[in-house]
């Protein structure tokens, strides 16, 4: 609908961008803070090895990040660009509603501090992979009070607290969440829109990223972590995580940096694509 919408000239760059600030500024927290907000609290007993496990992962995609697509077919210009592809997933957008899909609305919790990691990282490595400049890899402290991070802040002190939260609060914070996976893909959809036909399905390379990203990486942490004796939930969680497409801070870093706008689209696109069916195929693993 995102990509027939632009080619209608019912969306275009200024409206993408003033969604996606929406959706990352407002639906996605809200999302998070509606995961506590039900009838039963999750377990704050998991809250450490939800992070334990989070910065784990993400020190494993981060390395692989740096050593596989040296040996893939990719330009060296383009590496970066496969770098961030294969580091980081769409969580944020299209992964919460997933796993609360999946393993039911309290997960949104445990995925949210699973998720810790990334948030911090994506605006140090991220930009390190997508502009291949070390001068721009510099943690910038706005990013322990962001929305998305503030809303974690606070689900984990509902959790802790065992607070109830009024109907009168929790009930537009649901409604606002709910409104991230629609409008996320919307925004996905219109950037594709912007490439040609032919060249929106890419090349060799992007299906073997897509490959490594969706199937054959998380299928290693799930195996590594249950040989390291991880809660199984944490671990499947973990794993329906380090399976989503690829992370739509990629399109907006290479809009901002003006680098390789059209490889990340279209990495953005195919993975996306398939995740509609390799997500379901994955579940049957855990």
């Amino acid at each position: 609908m995102g990509y027939f919408l632009r080619k209608k000239k019912m969306m275009d760059s200024d409206f993408d961008r003033k969604l996606s600030i929406f959706v990352i500024n407002v639906a996605c927290p809200c999302l998070i803070l509606a995961s506590v907000m039900g009838d039963v609290l999750p377990d704050k007993e998991l809250i450490l090895p939800l992070l334990i496990v989070g910065f784990a992962t993400y020190t494993i995609l981060i390395g692989l990040a740096f050593v596989l697509p040296k040996l893939m077919p990719v330009k060296p210009e383009e590496r970066g660009i496969y770098s961030f592809m294969l580091a980081f997933g769409n969580v944020g957008f299209i992964g919460y509603p997933i796993v609360a899909s999946i393993f039911g609305a309290n997960a949104v919790f445990y995925a949210s501090i699973l998720n810790f990691p990334s948030t911090l990282l994506v605006f140090i490595f991220g930009i390190l992979f997508v502009t291949g400049d070390k001068d721009k890899m510099k943690f910038d402290v706005r990013t322990l009070y962001c929305p998305a991070m503030i809303a974690s802040y606070l689900s984990i002190a509902i959790v802790a607290t065992g607070w109830t939260v009024p109907k009168v609060i929790s009930t537009p914070c649901t409604l606002l969440g709910n409104m991230t996976v629609p409008a996320a893909l919307l925004i996905i959809g219109s950037s594709m829109a912007q490439i040609s036909f032919r060249r929106m399905f890419g090349s060799l390379s992007i299906y073997l990223m897509a490959a490594l990203r969706l199937m054959i990486v998380p299928l290693a942490i799930l195996s590594l972590a249950r040989l390291c004796g991880v809660d199984r939930t944490i671990n499947d969680i973990n794993t329906v995580l380090c399976a989503m497409p690829v992370a739509s801070y990629g399109t907006l870093f290479c809009i901002q940096y003006g680098k390789g706008e059209t490889t990340m689209a279209q990495g953005t696109f195919i993975t996306t694509l398939l995740s509609v069916v390799s997500i379901p195929l994955l579940t049957l693993f855990l």
